[in-house]
């Protein structure tokens, strides 16, 4: 996907009901997850991403600082977010537990 033609989100566009179901895009620029939610507020905030699984299920939750994505809008308005992270770095990341 060129992500340089995607509009990035404003420090204000930065809330819970935005990002939360976002795509994440890894390094290699393929699918690695999806946010599900955002845990804290502010500078210290972190997306809890879902890596692995189908569909949701058998996904493992890892805390990935929100400064760690890089969130845009595409052509149509949807929301995701680009990371340097790869998919196997995140799933070698401990498990979030809520």
């Amino acid at each position: 996907m060129d992500h340089s033609n995607h509009v990035r989100l404003t420090t204000t566009e930065l809330t819970a009901s935005i990002l939360e179901g976002a795509t994440v895009y890894g390094a290699d620029d393929h699918k690695v997850g999806k946010v599900d939610y955002i845990h804290g507020a502010g500078a210290g905030s972190q997306a809890i991403v879902d890596v692995g699984g189908f569909l949701g299920i058998g996904a493992k939750p890892v805390a990935v600082p929100l400064t760690d994505l890089d969130f845009m809008r595409d052509e149509d308005g949807d929301v995701h977010a680009v990371t340097s992270w790869t998919k196997d770095q995140l799933m070698s990341m401990p498990e979030h537990s809520h």
